[in-house]
């Protein structure tokens, strides 16, 4: 493609989409398309990663459920194919502890870009042989997303069973509508029934969480068909045909000819000629990215509590302050210095239900609600900051017996989650069971998709 700009392509694909899943065998016909679509990708002069599940499943095979046998036994099957091309591969294995710590999640940066400077393709996976419940990322879906993320790719592809997300379930309804495009996820309204094969461990709920925390870091993401992996060289080529057309069009002066609304500038006529793109949902990336430091802090790290501030405390972070000791109202779990916390903020407007309260059930007027607006690391442990707060930053000493700092924590240490249109957080961070969120309902950690 002559002049086209070089982009980082990450591609998703789960168990299912290239181990059977009742024999187990690897879909070597799915495995070799895929190859190849990433070797064309390739030679476009793009960068392509590959986050690859099925470790587990592969090893199953052979009666043996320790993920190191499918490791092992994918990888082989990889390189294979990927050399019949003579396309160099790596393997790069995670858990969330890498990128827990500020230094290893670095280092996994600069060792991506230094593959993909090479011309590397790298293969990535959970390390299953390792990761306990407690430090696993719990599906793909989030780990291709955190990788998107980490290196600031233009596409995530999570290839599935279907070629896009409908309105209700098309199984069922031969009437479902295909949703091409998704603006705001939170306010999207579609079937996610699906909860995803025995091999895998999530379903299109989990490619949604996915995807809301791939596109508030800039991430265009796209769900597409497995089968069809061909289909990515066509997408791509699409949305870019698409944006250079919108670029050209807005770059050509206004002529009288514009106002006649008979007539269609060169770029409007560009857009008839582009081919219908294969099926596909896309979810297009916030214009204001989160990124570096910011995104590390509100998804590389697991929260360990939570910290509740006033509305003060929160105006403050909106203007680059720290948080003070003296805007916090509670604290919840148990943490210690340098553990990341969730940051909700307690309002006390009034609280008006969607339906009547009974007589016996008055509402009064100091209800309060609190909503998570970011994480935080910080300087004091859970005891500690139960002493200490409402109190002023020089008073730490005198009721600590010392003073670490002046500040729960510094702003470099806090990040804000930016409200979508909806009114919900750019992913979908796990909520204490007992906390309410702004309509009054308990959260039990799902996603949510319509009303």
């Amino acid at each position: 493609m002559k002049g086209q700009r070089h982009l980082t392509i990450v591609i998703k694909l789960g168990s299912s989409s290239i181990v059977h899943e009742k024999t187990h065998e690897p879909l070597l016909s799915i495995l070799s398309l895929i190859v190849e679509t990433a070797v064309k990708l390739h030679k476009d002069g793009h960068r392509v990663i590959i986050v690859s599940s099925g470790a587990i499943a592969v090893g199953l095979q052979r009666m043996d459920a320790l993920a190191a046998v499918g490791q092992c036994r994918l990888m082989t099957l990889w390189d294979s194919l990927f050399g019949h091309l003579r396309q160099p591969i790596a393997q790069i294995l995670l858990t969330r502890n890498d990128i827990a710590d500020r230094t290893q999640y670095q280092n996994a940066q600069n060792t991506f870009v230094e593959l993909l400077n090479m011309g590397v393709i790298p293969i990535v996976n959970e390390n299953d042989t390792l990761a306990v419940s407690e430090i696993r990322f719990g599906d793909n879906d989030t780990l291709s997303a955190i990788t998107a993320a980490m290196v600031q790719a233009e596409y995530l592809f999570l290839m599935t069973d279907v070629d896009c997300l409908y309105d209700k379930n098309p199984r069922t309804y031969p009437d479902a509508i295909p949703i091409e495009v998704v603006l705001d996820i939170a306010s999207l309204e579609a079937d996610v029934s699906s909860a995803g094969s025995s091999l895998g461990t999530g379903g299109m709920s989990t490619k949604l969480v996915a995807a809301r925390l791939a596109t508030s870091a800039g991430v265009t993401t796209v769900i597409a068909r497995s089968s069809n992996p061909g289909n990515i060289i066509n997408i791509v080529r699409y949305c870019q045909s698409l944006k250079a057309t919108r670029t050209d069009a807005s770059s050509q002066p206004l002529t009288p000819a514009d106002e006649d609304p008979l007539s269609r500038s060169t770029a409007t006529l560009q857009l008839d000629i582009l081919s219908k793109p294969p099926l596909h949902t896309r979810f297009l990336p916030d214009p204001e990215p989160i990124r570096d430091r910011s995104f590390w802090l509100l998804h590389g790290l697991a929260a360990h509590g939570t910290v509740f501030i006033d509305e003060g405390a929160h105006r403050a972070l909106l203007s680059k302050a720290g948080l003070l000791p003296v805007g916090i109202v509670g604290v919840e779990g148990h943490f210690a210095q340098q553990e990341a916390v969730r940051l909700f903020v307690v309002s006390t407007k009034p609280w008006k239900p969607s339906s009547p309260a009974p007589s016996e059930t008055p509402i009064t007027l100091d209800t309060r609600i609190p909503v998570e607006v970011g994480r935080a690391l910080v300087n004091y442990s859970a005891a500690e900051i139960v002493r200490i707060k409402g109190l002023q930053s020089t008073q730490i000493e005198g009721v600590l017996g010392y003073a670490d700092s002046e500040y729960v924590a510094l702003r470099e240490n806090v990040s804000l989650i930016r409200r979508e249109k909806g009114n919900r957080p750019p992913a979908t961070p796990s909520v204490p069971r007992s906390l309410s969120h702004e309509d009054g309902t308990e959260s039990a950690g799902e996603v949510s998709t319509g009303r």
